[in-house]
């Protein structure tokens, strides 16, 4: 559907939440794949050429063998169970099932270290952790020092692991899938903080129907009959944006590609299976718009969406040219489902996020919780009994009442409001780093570095890059008998791809003698950051 204003604000004053009860994602697929058992769900291709698709008939089925085999493995309703792992085929069937056995899913990034693995179990109390065969290592060393002792691989089979195609190949009788309603807990996700480890935010199986009405239909403006594309990856909380909320839930058919980018290959996949809506990172349209040929390719798009983080004029302007679509930005949290986007039809001015979607009520306050007027910089908030945004953290009192403080959530996120009614992003009011579509706490990098000898102190900001929008820039003081050069900065870099996640290290080291401090004695990233941006253009 396309939109007007009249449409938009019809949408806005007449949107009320009507959540079924008894709704969750379990259901939904089930429902798809008895109207539609042969539809193909999901195209899967590798780097290598390998193919393979799956019916929903098929999906389904092997999921519910899945969720059998975990409730015989003594996996119970509310039970968390990890699961990590890169764009393989196999992802679908361990959510759902996972979903089926009435367990809570726990996505976590393939390229999370042993230290981050083990944390995320201990945070979430998960004994079940189903893992890629690339992830063993990282697995097997997490596990000595966390509460996991149930170990199911995906791909290459390991002595001490069931293995996933086993347990689906032996698993013939199907048992009683759990009872799930919309308060269920569905998921915890790990997203990056200021200050501290990856906080476990909790989405109940409500939170998909929300931004099933939502997200999907507002932004993706998707239905049954479209083949999408979301380039991102199991685990991240994108991945149940996009792949989960919106393929899964409408029903639409998705492909999943597991290979590096490369534009040349992602338009040729774009043509060969007949995308019609696609979502990637701006990094990724940036690289687009670098290649002289993209009008050659034959594609059939109707939608193009960038996420993560502002996207610049021009790779917009080079594939409206190619083919005739304007990619239109949205905005929301891993807390929440899209907050702010820029609808179908309606005009998409350069730089702005969109317009705050029907149902949430986004509203822009001060540092006092008071809204601020039109033409202001205020941070993006919520009312907390907003069913468009999450409960709560897992297990985290402290952080519930620091998260709802004052009768808001903050997003953290600055904006000002235009006269049309168009949300411009501002900045973070925290600290937090977006970098191809990457979200990074500096405090997770700050503390990688000065787990080396020769760092004293850090403080990591993000600082502008042309194509990825924003990078990693690290100030280092060194510790005594270190001297700045080029070779310790690869050590340092290095260093933090081995103690953690290697998209977190940071591109740029410069050494300092001091970083700028509060009186209370805290680094003020911001005076940094700002150093970084004065004058620069993102043209």
């Amino acid at each position: 559907m396309r939109y007007n204003e009249e449409d938009y604000k019809k949408a806005v004053s007449d949107f009320s939440w009507k959540i079924p009860k008894d709704y969750n994602i379990v259901d939904v697929v089930e429902a798809h794949a008895k109207r539609n058992p042969d539809k193909i769900a999901v195209f899967w291709e590798d780097e290598a050429g390998n193919k393979r698709q799956v019916s929903f008939a098929e999906l389904v089925r092997d999921a519910h063998r899945f969720g059998t085999a975990l409730m015989k493995l003594g996996v119970k309703k509310g039970d968390p169970v990890l699961h990590l792992f890169p764009r393989v085929f196999e992802t679908y069937v361990v959510q759902l099932g996972t979903f089926i056995a009435g367990a809570i899913a726990v996505p976590c990034s393939e390229m999370l270290r042993a230290t981050e693995i083990a944390y995320r179990a201990k945070v979430s109390g998960a004994t079940v952790i189903v893992a890629d065969s690339s992830t063993v290592e990282a697995v097997e060393t997490a596990g000595a020092n966390s509460p996991l002792t149930t170990f199911i691989v995906v791909g290459e089979e390991r002595d001490g692991w069931s293995s996933l195609s086993r347990l689906v190949e032996e698993t013939s009788s199907l048992g009683k899938k759990a009872s799930l309603t919309a308060d269920d807990p569905m998921t915890i996700s790990f997203t990056s903080g200021t200050t501290g480890n990856a906080k476990p935010v909790v989405q109940k199986h409500r939170w998909m129907y929300c931004h099933n009405q939502v997200t999907a239909h507002y932004w993706w403006g998707a239905t049954e009959h479209d083949v999408i594309w979301a380039t991102t990856a199991p685990g991240w909380a994108k991945w149940y944006w996009s792949p989960i909320g919106v393929g899964l839930t409408t029903g639409a058919t998705q492909l999943l590609y597991n290979g590096r980018f490369d534009a040349e290959r992602y338009l040729q996949l774009i043509e060969r299976y007949k995308i019609t809506r696609m979502c990637a990172t701006p990094t990724e349209y940036r690289l687009f718009a670098q290649l002289p040929n993209m009008a050659d390719y034959n594609v059939v798009l109707q939608g193009a969406l960038s996420a993560g983080e502002p996207l610049n004029v021009d790779p917009i302007e080079a594939f409206k040219q190619a083919f005739g679509v304007t990619i239109r930005d949205g905005y929301g949290q891993t807390e929440s489902i899209c907050l702010v986007c820029n609808y179908p039809g309606l005009k998409v001015k350069p730089g702005a996020m969109g317009k705050p979607t029907p149902g949430p009520g986004v509203v822009l306050i001060d540092a006092n919780g008071v809204p601020v007027r039109q033409g202001q910089i205020g941070e993006i908030a919520l009312r907390p009994e907003n069913p468009a945004i999450f409960d709560g953290y897992w297990n985290a009192p402290d952080l519930d009442k620091e998260a709802f403080a004052g009768g808001w959530y903050r997003t953290g996120d600055l904006a000002r409001e235009d006269e049309d009614g168009y949300l411009f992003f501002e900045g973070r009011a925290d600290d937090v780093i977006l970098t191809s579509g990457y979200r990074i706490g500096p405090f997770e990098v700050e503390d990688a570095l000065v787990s080396h000898p020769a760092v004293v102190e850090a403080a990591a900001v993000a600082a502008p890059h042309r194509e990825r929008g924003e990078i990693v820039k690290a100030f280092v003081i060194l510790a005594r008998g270190y001297t700045p050069s080029e070779e310790l900065i690869t050590e340092l870099q290095n260093h933090v791809k081995n103690v953690t996640a290697p998209y977190k290290y940071p591109r740029q080291i410069e050494f300092a003698t001091e970083l700028p401090k509060t009186t209370s004695g805290k680094i003020k990233r911001a005076v940094l950051k700002r150093r970084e941006w004065e004058g620069w253009d993102r043209r």
